[in-house]
């Protein structure tokens, strides 16, 4: 029976509508597939299709594609511009071997892929859109590692001349040059281990690589003192610097693809004594654009946050170290604000992540661009929302706090180490107590944590020392707690992080001692008597509920009679 016939039968089309197709098909040029004229017209969806000729073919359509489905090692010695281009892919199907493809027509390139795997295999019709997903998750997950091209490269002779080229996605290596090929790898490799940053640290004797991992760097295996400048050269023409210029610092940027993922890499190249040290931030768009909801904001903090946000002016900080997660506070934030109906902008150094319908502001002190100066012309554009990537002097202050005074919800970020403290350096910079007091709204202070692994983490009591470094705080963890001990699904017991966090807002009684000059220690008081909860006990709490360790609390706040 042919295609059309079973789409009728089956109720997608009608007679006329078929003949309407038919008719169009024969007079058209190029020549169309039926199935391919039908979903243009918009007439089928193409389940439909593939149902139909699951039908005429007698084969079986599948809706997802599982994971169990993929396997890497059918895929080894498989181009992968082959798979995307044939749209076909090996997958273990019901104990034999399977063929994902969108057209059971494709007799040459299911032949193609027996001979390749020696074996017959059976076509499995799915929708092109998820075969090709597949693939770049099949590729993705493939078993290759630096490792085994750094044991092939370091027999290689020093003086064999490297081609340097580019390469747009990453899972392309086969055909790439062996330098080229390394540094996709490593790239892959950091991506793999969610890695924010890579280094590449020259030494006399050795070259080293290491990730940053949840905050902490990891040793890497390391490539041939001989690729060194090779390894630099490649790095710094895929960032677009001068691969000649090696006695200054430069900073370039580049944007690779893995499959159908875009990667954003910041690169830093400096001298050192022994060559030039090569820093990538490989900002991931999926990890920094988060709801509010998956940031480890408690619900009464959460909530207490949301209704600040909701407020029509004012000034609301997040305060840190760098590296404490501040700008994804401030994008999750951004991200709960109706852009549909208000205008929002933001100037910021650097723009980490572009966000849809939002006005970002790239700081350029060069040309005279600096936080100050670009917040001047913000106000010009009618804002609602404004966000300053960070308050570093007193006129950026001034107009940050006059820019709240007139109207606006404003957004900013500070180098504090809690919430009361960025009241107070908006003051040590000069602002008047008494624009402060009208202006604040909010302070929120944070450090990340890692996360313990929950295939492994045991359950634990304080030892002797912990006890006595809690002093009175240790009566909270006396129900007992959690340690980290490692397995194959985690690093040293952790895996990703969380947030811990200090929130202190406006109330009547804050406002008054602002404006009254009163020194931190007062501050602190006041808004611990307005209920405000330390990052010490937000962090201690996530210590007895098993989300971090007592370490890592400690690591990342200090000694707890700091938050006393």
């Amino acid at each position: 029976m042919q295609l059309g016939e079973i789409l009728v039968r089956r109720g997608r089309l009608t007679a006329a509508q078929l003949d309407s197709a038919l008719q169009l098909q024969r007079e058209e040029q190029p020549w169309r597939r039926l199935g391919q004229l039908l979903q243009a017209q918009g007439r089928v969806q193409e389940l439909d299709i593939l149902e139909a000729l699951a039908e005429q073919s007698g084969l079986t359509v599948v809706r997802a594609v599982e994971e169990a489905w993929l396997d890497p090692a059918l895929v080894k010695e498989l181009p992968v511009e082959w798979a995307r281009t044939n749209g076909a892919l090996p997958i273990r199907w019901q104990g034999a071997l399977g063929m994902l493809t969108s057209d059971p027509t494709a007799v040459a390139v299911h032949d193609d892929l027996a001979l390749l795997l020696g074996q017959d295999v059976h076509a499995v019709l799915a929708p092109a859109a998820d075969i090709l997903h597949a693939i770049e998750r099949c590729y993705f997950s493939k078993s290759d590692t630096s490792q085994d091209l750094l044991r092939d490269l370091a027999e290689a002779r020093p003086n064999e001349a490297v081609e340097i080229q580019r390469s747009d996605d990453l899972l392309r290596v086969t055909e790439q040059a062996p330098v080229t090929q390394l540094v996709n790898l490593i790239l892959i490799e950091a991506l793999k281990s969610r890695a924010s940053d890579i280094h590449i640290e020259p030494f006399e004797q050795r070259v080293a690589v290491r990730f940053r991992v949840d905050g902490l760097l990891y040793e890497q295996n390391s490539p041939p003192k001989h690729l060194e400048a090779a390894l630099v050269s490649r790095l710094k023409v895929m960032a677009k610097l001068d691969i000649a210029e090696k006695r200054l610092p430069q900073d370039g940027s580049a944007r690779v693809r893995v499959g159908e993922r875009e990667i954003d890499i910041r690169v830093s190249t400096i001298p050192v004594a022994e060559g030039e040290r090569v820093v990538l931030r490989l900002l991931n768009r999926s990890a920094a654009l988060l709801p509010l909801t998956d940031l480890g904001m408690d619900g009464a903090t959460l909530a207490r946050f949301r209704r600040v946000l909701r407020e029509p002016h004012g000034v609301i900080l997040v305060t840190g170290p760098t590296g404490s997660g501040k700008t994804t506070t401030l994008y999750a934030a951004l991200r709960e604000v109706d852009t549909k109906r208000l205008n929002v902008m933001t100037i910021e150094d650097p723009i980490e992540y572009q966000l849809s319908n939002i006005g970002q502001i790239q700081v350029k002190p060069k040309i005279g661009l600096t936080f100050a100066a670009g917040l001047r012309h913000i106000l010009r554009q009618d804002p609602d929302v404004i966000l300053v990537g960070e308050t570093r002097d007193l006129e950026t202050a001034e107009i940050l706090v006059r820019a709240s005074l007139t109207g606006h919800l404003v957004f900013s970020t500070l180098h504090t180490n809690d919430a009361v403290g960025a009241v107070v350096r908006l003051g040590d910079m000069g602002i008047e107590p008494y624009l402060l007091a009208s202006a604040f709204q909010a302070a929120l202070a944070q450090r990340l944590v890692r996360c313990l692994c929950p295939d492994c983490r045991e359950a634990a009591t304080l030892t002797v020392e912990e006890r006595a470094t809690l002093g009175p705080w240790a009566a909270r963890l006396d129900g007992g707690f959690w340690r980290p001990r490692g397995c194959a699904h985690c690093l040293e017991g952790y895996r990703s992080r969380t947030g811990i966090y200090e929130f202190m807002t406006a109330d009547v009684p804050l406002l008054d001692a602002v404006r009254a000059g009163a020194d931190l220690a007062r501050l602190f008081q006041i808004a611990r008597a307005g209920g405000m909860r330390t990052l010490w006990e937000d962090g201690l709490e996530k210590v007895r509920t098993g989300v971090t360790s007592l370490a890592e609390v400690l690591r990342a706040v200090g000694h707890p009679d700091a938050a006393l």
